[in-house]
């Protein structure tokens, strides 16, 4: 399918440029022109041409952390410390998750994504074959990363999935990580940084999300958790770390010299009372901040406006100032920055031969006008009612309230509550 998008207002978020009115074409899936009104167009035509109305089209969000398949555990563990919803809430329900569970409940994560104008997550879960399959039979664009813990997964298999996910399609690619220091031995742990060194691949995982874990790692190790998993050679080749709340001085200088990314969940940090992220002192040590929404247990929702407003605004409270991190940068950290942690390399910006992963964003609405700044208006008052169409490869996915993902959202409600009803069973017999 080719696509004219026309009579809309263009955000690349290439550096420099600034909003501009024009089109946007789409081949296939990719973008073939973005500029200026332009009579250029295809041979054959298009397939469809779209007015915009002036609406605005912009990268996709790249939602860069979360655990998709916890739309089961969606308000089911609220108001409790992370380790009481681990332990006694998280952990025995996830232990009944089938692999075809997980498949179905990734897919209803699918439906919440598009409407938030989300084009590709970096996904963390139990069983990256299903999640795979997900991905493909949906056509959205999904990144997955290691999860190897001392109950689950191993080293073997997250190395057969790195080899087994990578450059077979479009849609699915796959990072080495594991879930976090306190749930791996050290054993466990040199077993993967051994596989960053023999791939020299980056490596991501869950670091000093709360106090109590930080201090632990430090009555273990003697040192903080980036500064022990640093000393182990995790980092070498890169990677990053999802969380980060709980950070010293030292840790900066590791991140930095590293090239790691730090990938910011404000929702969820906020919600599990686990602080709130530093996220200034990064962008002044140079290391580059992506946003994820965590899993929609920990958060509930997948909306990446809410995580951006929080974000900034998070920061100025923590800071003491209201010139904190300000829009634009919280729009790089949504989009760019989320596709280069991802390793997204053709999805980061609007630009010919990119990846069309694109959202249309409605500015004829209240919350919307006057026009007086578009970027901020979407970081202050944006919401996912303005998204109206997503689009992921080139293929219209979500439009105007009509998904379009090889299933309706009725079945996948309807097997959703099914799974819920069959571990409910199981759990109290």
């Amino acid at each position: 399918m080719s696509y004219r998008f026309y009579n809309a207002r263009i955000l690349t978020m290439e550096e420099g440029r600034d909003i501009f009115e024009g089109e946007l074409h789409t081949d296939g899936s990719r973008i073939t022109y973005v500029g200026g009104k332009t009579d250029r167009r295809p041979e054959k035509g298009f397939d469809e041409e779209i007015d915009c109305g002036g609406n605005l089209l912009m990268p996709g969000f790249k939602n860069a952390h979360t655990h998709s398949a916890m739309t089961l555990l969606r308000s089911r563990a609220d108001d409790l410390p992370l380790d009481k919803w681990l332990n006694e809430q998280i952990f025995p329900v996830e232990a009944k998750m089938t692999g075809d569970d997980i498949c179905q409940l990734t897919k209803l994560a699918f439906l919440e994504y598009l409407t938030s104008g989300i084009t590709a997550c970096f996904d963390m879960y139990l069983t990256p074959k299903t999640i795979a399959k997900a991905a493909r039979e949906c056509g959205f664009r999904m990144v997955q990363v290691g999860a190897v813990n001392n109950f689950s997964q191993s080293p073997e298999l997250v190395e057969e999935m790195f080899n087994e996910l990578n450059g077979k399609d479009p849609f699915n690619s796959y990072i080495l990580g594991f879930h976090a220091e306190y749930t791996c031995s050290k054993e466990l742990l040199l077993k993967i940084a051994d596989l960053s060194h023999k791939y020299s691949a980056p490596v991501y995982t869950h670091i000093s999300e709360t106090a109590s874990e930080t201090e632990g790692c430090r009555e273990r190790y003697g040192m903080s958790p980036v500064a022990f998993l640093d000393s182990i050679g995790m980092f070498d080749h890169g990677g990053g770390g999802y969380h980060l709340v709980h950070v010293d001085d030292n840790d900066m200088e590791i991140l930095k010299k590293r090239g790691m990314y730090a990938v910011t969940n404000p929702g969820s940090n906020a919600k599990l009372a686990s602080g709130i992220a530093p996220v200034s002192s990064y962008l002044a040590h140079g290391i580059p901040v992506a946003i994820g929404t965590d899993g929609p247990a920990s958060n509930n929702a997948l909306d990446m406006f809410r995580e951006m407003y929080m974000v900034t605004v998070l920061a100025k409270l923590k800071d003491n100032d209201a010139s904190s991190v300000p829009a634009h940068e919280v729009l790089k950290m949504a989009t760019v920055n989320g596709a280069k942690a991802m390793g997204l390399q053709d999805a980061d910006v609007l630009a010919e031969e990119k990846l069309a992963d694109l959202i249309m964003i409605d500015l004829n609405t209240p919350n919307m006008q006057p026009v007086n700044n578009i970027q901020k208006n979407l970081v202050y008052s944006g919401s996912k009612s303005n998204v109206r169409l997503t689009m992921i490869g080139g293929v219209i996915k979500y439009r105007d309230g009509s998904f379009n993902i090889g299933t309706s959202p009725e079945d996948i409600y309807a097997a959703a509550y099914e799974i819920k009803k069959r571990i409910d069973k199981e759990l109290n017999a």
